[in-house]
């Protein structure tokens, strides 16, 4: 307690209560590299194209419109993080996590994002087209408009996920894809073989847009509203 009323105590606070601060202005300055800290960091609108980013700590970080193509970002935390307008195209993503962030009208073309979360994750408009997404979980996503052309969905999952007028219907897959208790109101699945998909319900596929080519679980039939009209928006 006397230390606490000398001068030198009262130093050694003013210390412990400014490191912090001081630290983390230090790491959002280091450049980009493996297992950095860049947690509540501002990266906006900045060129990281080809970054080497594995395994670091992301969380909350804000990359609004800043160019992540190309970059590896493999096993980094992204938590939280915005992404707003940001292009992720053809970056390194294997078994990162995406959880809750902040991606509207993003890119994600051609990412490889294997066994990545992105739970929770705010993805309007989101551009996955041809990305590498096998095992990839988007439960309880809001993913309305977003873009799967050609992009690789084996084992990836849906549920709870907020599909309305997602566009599916240029995505492979082999074996199941789970879609239990999905939203999928005008949802794109033409030419799709979900014979396989785990959780489908009839409730969704009357909401859906589908054609004479999509192949539905057994027990599960086309509406007479299908095919629907293209979507121009």
């Amino acid at each position: 307690m006397a230390m606490h009323g000398s001068p030198l105590g009262l130093f050694a606070l003013v210390l412990l209560a400014f490191a912090p601060i001081s630290t983390r202005a230090a790491e959002c300055g280091s450049m980009a590299s493996p297992k950095l800290d860049w947690q509540e960091c501002t990266k906006k609108n900045l060129m990281l194209q080809g970054s080497d980013l594995e395994g670091a700590n992301l969380f909350s970080t804000d990359f609004s419109l800043t160019d992540l193509s190309g970059a590896n970002v493999k096993s980094a935390n992204l938590e939280k993080a915005t992404l707003v307008r940001a292009s992720l195209e053809g970056a390194h993503a294997e078994g990162a996590n995406f959880a809750k962030i902040e991606a509207y009208r993003s890119s994600f073309a051609n990412i490889a994002a294997e066994g990545a979360s992105f739970a929770g994750a705010e993805l309007q408009r989101a551009n996955f087209a041809g990305a590498q997404l096998s095992g990839a979980t988007f439960e309880k996503a809001e993913l309305g408009r977003a873009d799967f052309d050609k992009a690789v969905l084996t084992g990836a999952k849906f549920s709870f996920a907020n599909l309305s007028r997602a566009d599916l219907s240029g995505a492979t897959f082999e074996g199941p894809v789970m879609f239990d208790r999905a939203f999928m109101f005008l949802t794109r699945i033409e030419g799709l073989d979900l014979s396989a998909a785990a959780g489908l319900e009839q409730a969704q596929i009357d909401l859906a847009c589908g054609d004479a080519s999509t192949k539905l679980p057994t027990g599960l039939s086309a509406p007479a509203t299908w095919p629907c009209p293209a979507d121009h928006e």
